[in-house]
């Protein structure tokens, strides 16, 4: 079984051309080498990297031995500080990605966001209780998105665009493919 090191180690030899290139496998769910969902996850943290942020790869929280939580990742960049949740699922995700994420944010300074990055997008279900969160700390990234910031090679400003919208509207659902990022 490969390790979080080992994946990390190779996904940060990726430039732009092979992320697109993994995007399309997530996109088929054929990706060779990769444990399920641990393609998604790396190369999400990857295009942020590119970009200039500071990543944590994926990781545990332990306490007294015990597993508490499975981060998918953390991007820093400018005062911005954002847990990542990735979901690569042949379907669209439900409710349950978001109340995880939820209960993380719980437990961490409120200036911390959260993005939860869905290859098949949200339920409505999910989508509304993203809106209903309080306070709205949680953005949504569906796949349209992911493949568009990565082709784009504009993961950050999507990031910002989507958070400034958020803070504005206090909708968490921003979708830079439709509404644009200017």
């Amino acid at each position: 079984m490969t390790t979080g090191t080992e994946y990390e180690a190779r996904i940060k030899t990726y430039n732009w051309k092979e992320l697109v290139d993994l995007w399309s496998q997530i996109e088929s769910g054929n990706t060779p080498g990769w444990q399920p969902g641990k393609a998604l996850e790396y190369l999400i943290l990857r295009t942020f990297q590119l970009e200039g942020y500071d990543v944590t790869w994926p990781y545990s929280v332990r306490i007294d031995g015990e597993e508490l939580e499975q981060i998918d990742g953390v991007i820093y960049n400018s005062g911005l500080a954002c847990l990542v949740e990735c979901k690569d699922t042949a379907e669209r995700a439900n409710i349950e990605p978001i109340a995880k994420l939820r209960n993380q944010l719980q437990r961490r300074p409120v200036t911390v966001i959260g993005s939860i990055f869905s290859r098949c997008g949200f339920t409505e279900s999910a989508t509304n209780l993203a809106r209903f969160i309080s306070p709205q700390t949680i953005l949504l990234w569906g796949g349209d998105e992911i493949a568009y910031a990565i082709q784009n090679q504009c993961i950050s400003m999507a990031l910002v665009k989507k958070y400034r919208f958020c803070i504005e509207r206090g909708l968490p659902d921003y979708n830079i493919t439709v509404e644009g990022l200017l």
